[in-house]
């Protein structure tokens, strides 16, 4: 089977957040499953530097006003993973992010930017740019990829399968309704049975609607999505798509994120001996300007700081914190209100509070493995990556009982303790009383060293790497594309394979 995979942004070629983890991750685990991945994304300048064996594929004919574009094909950093960039200087060659300028301010093109991604995936899927690849199957991801499934139903005659995954409900692709014949969008598909969603297009709602099949990041945050409460408006829209819709569990790169063998770690450790922990945490605080002590808790908070992160509530928190004897590091940018409230704690309580704005992939690895506890709660969190870093590095989480924190960790009750399941810290209200009652919970905990140990063993022991979601995945594919996958097999070189979904009407 051949599958586009469609995406804004793929770690290591370019990264604002989780899309850009599961994006570099979820291909290269279905190649080893024998699935024949492409990855497709803009050509950001980083990426672009990236991307290894890079040459001319294909010259993108003019299309929505975009008269400059090349499609370069290349390789993913050390893997097997074949990639398409599109070239466009004038859409995507910038100085500042992948989404917004220099002083934060979300490019006003942003539209035509991530509706070129969708058309040139749909020249791709039709086989109209010459390339030696024509899917049998595209999986187009989040808001920025939402008009791929749209523009392959307005395909005549046979086209690939789609499946669209929605990563966060609350990122939807929303622009003014006059964008519509810019975009190349039938006037009649601006309706609430179709893109219309409060008088503007929404890119969100196109891959909701359009798509063969849709997923999300877990089971329990699929569950909430159809309620009002999570669903962001949409809920209606996805409790239509009925069995077409469900959730699967995002996994982690176990060799990116490996204790045992993490290049930045002054001293890796293993479940059977965790003994090198101590030295990163050392290591940590003298880093961060901490004191020194190995008998202290630290508590990590390596997170976007915005509301839907609880910042606000870990700031109100971290006083009382501090008060009991612990320390705190941050990592993270966000809300520039929320930046300056962090670096006034770290000014107000020097020596116990580290913070670093801003993210930076390597101190991310030494936060998760010099912390004892992570703080990682959330209002909403469709899956959450850092608590699965967490227990993979020892470092017990805290989170609410909300989205894919709810079907990852396992609080620690006197049961769990008991039968030897628990990972971690859970609880219930996004408020300061119910996070301070979890706290102590841990720090409880923390001055019991056997049942601690006990703790982080169980913790390192969980599997979350993308095997299994990966195989879910293939699995879908095969129900969508109605093609079987052998698992297991390695890609090989293969000849087109014809079998498509004829277009909806």
């Amino acid at each position: 089977m051949q599958v586009l995979f469609a995406t804004a942004e793929a770690y290591p070629l370019a990264k604002t957040g989780g899309l850009a983890d599961v994006s570099g991750a979820l291909p290269l685990a279905l190649r080893r499953l024998g699935v024949d991945v492409r990855l497709l994304l803009p050509a950001y300048p980083r990426a672009y530097l990236r991307v290894e064996n890079a040459r001319i594929a294909a010259k993108i004919p003019p299309a929505l006003g975009v008269n400059d574009a090349t499609l370069i094909a290349g390789k993913f950093p050390d893997a097997d993973l074949p990639v398409y960039l599109i070239d466009s200087p004038q859409l995507f060659r910038r100085n500042g992010g992948l989404y917004q300028d220099e002083a934060g301010k979300e490019w006003p093109d942003n539209p035509l930017r991530f509706a070129f991604l969708a058309h040139v995936g749909r020249e791709i899927a039709m086989g109209r740019l010459g390339l030696d690849f024509k899917p049998d199957l595209v999986h187009a991801n989040d808001w920025h990829a939402g008009l791929l499934p749209l523009y392959l139903t307005l395909e005549r005659g046979e086209r690939p399968a789609t499946i669209f995954t929605t990563h966060n409900m609350a990122f939807q692709g929303n622009c003014p309704a006059d964008w519509l014949g810019r975009l190349d969008i039938p006037p009649a598909l601006y309706s609430t049975g179709g893109i219309e969603f409060y008088g503007h297009i929404s890119f969100l709602k196109a891959g909701l609607r359009y798509a063969d099949r849709v997923t999300t990041v877990s089971p329990t945050y699929a569950r909430e999505i159809l309620t009002p409460a999570f669903g962001c408006g949409m809920d209606g829209v996805l409790t239509e798509r009925g069995e077409d819709f469900s959730g699967i569990l995002n996994g982690i790169d176990e060799n990116l994120w490996n204790p045992g063998a993490d290049p930045v770690l002054p001293r890796p450790y293993r479940e059977t001996d965790i003994s090198g922990k101590r030295v990163c945490k050392a290591a940590l605080q003298a880093e961060f300007g901490l004191n020194i002590d190995p008998e202290t808790p630290v508590f990590g908070f390596v997170s976007r700081l915005t509301h839907q992160k609880m910042a606000d509530v870990v700031l109100e928190v971290l006083p009382w914190l501090t008060e009991q004897g612990a320390q705190f590091v941050v990592v993270g940018e966000g809300d520039p209100a929320m930046e300056a409230a962090f670096e006034a704690a770290r000014e107000r309580f020097a020596g116990n509070v580290a913070v670093i704005i801003g993210y930076d992939e390597p101190l991310a690895h030494k936060l998760q493995a010099g912390c004892d506890i992570l703080m990682a709660p959330a209002r909403f969190e469709p899956c959450g990556l850092t608590q699965l870093y967490a227990l993979r590095y020892g470092t017990l989480p805290i989170v609410r009982r909300t989205g894919g924190l709810a079907d990852t960790v396992v609080d620690a009750t006197a049961t769990s303790i008991a039968d030897r399941s628990a990972t971690g810290f859970v609880f219930d209200e996004p408020t300061p009383a119910d996070l301070t009652e979890a706290v102590n919970r841990a720090q409880s905990l923390y001055r019991e060293p056997l049942i601690w140990r006990r703790l982080q063993l169980q913790a390192m022991a969980q599997d979350y790497s993308w095997t299994s979601s990966a195989t879910q995945y293939a699995a879908l594919y095969s129900a969508a594309s109605g093609l079987p996958v052998d698992l297991g097999q390695p890609v090989a070189d293969r000849s087109v394979v014809q079998t498509t979904r004829q277009a909806a009407s």
